[in-house]
């Protein structure tokens, strides 16, 4: 029985608890891969993650770059080339470090994101509504939960903030 605090009801857990992980892990990651599904763009899910951080972030050097999205250098390099050959990104000298440059998401890749963003909310707005009003709810808390899990991932300076 889970312990009850003020604010939350007394509730049994339903799934023992080395369960729950595991069950989690599966549902998040195939929802995950069924989104990058939905996104219907020639980018792969490694560039629509670039180009949200750039689109984010930017202009940012591909060093912080790399550090933000947890790769390394070379993926990012080469990631960043083929938006860039695409018209989505473009490079700028840093005007106070001329041999520094800064990567910022061009118009062309913002109507990319907002394209792949809105195939992927429609998914997911068709999905929900085939559920009821209190598992509608139900998902509302656990989206809150979710999120306040990632934020304590966040005094980590290199944790993952792209929303491609």
């Amino acid at each position: 029985m889970a312990r009850p605090t003020p604010s939350t009801p007394a509730v049994r857990l339903e799934v023992p608890a080395p369960a729950l992980p595991t069950r989690l892990r599966l549902a998040v990651t195939r929802l995950a891969r069924r989104l990058r599904q939905q996104a219907e763009t020639e980018a792969s899910p490694t560039q629509l993650a670039v180009l949200g951080t750039v689109e984010r972030d930017g202009p940012i050097t591909l060093g912080e770059l790399a550090a933000v999205e947890r790769v390394q250098p070379p993926t990012i390099t080469a990631a960043v080339g083929r938006l860039e050959q695409r018209g989505l990104v473009q490079r700028r000298t840093d005007p106070d470090d001329r041999r520094v440059a800064r990567v910022e998401i061009t118009p062309e890749g913002r109507r990319l994101l907002e394209q792949s963003r809105s195939r992927k909310t429609a998914y997911l707005e068709r999905r929900l509504a085939t559920l009821t009003a209190d598992e509608r709810i139900t998902l509302e808390r656990a989206a809150g939960i979710l999120e306040r899990l990632l934020e304590e991932d966040a005094g980590d300076a290199a944790a993952p903030r792209s929303r491609p």
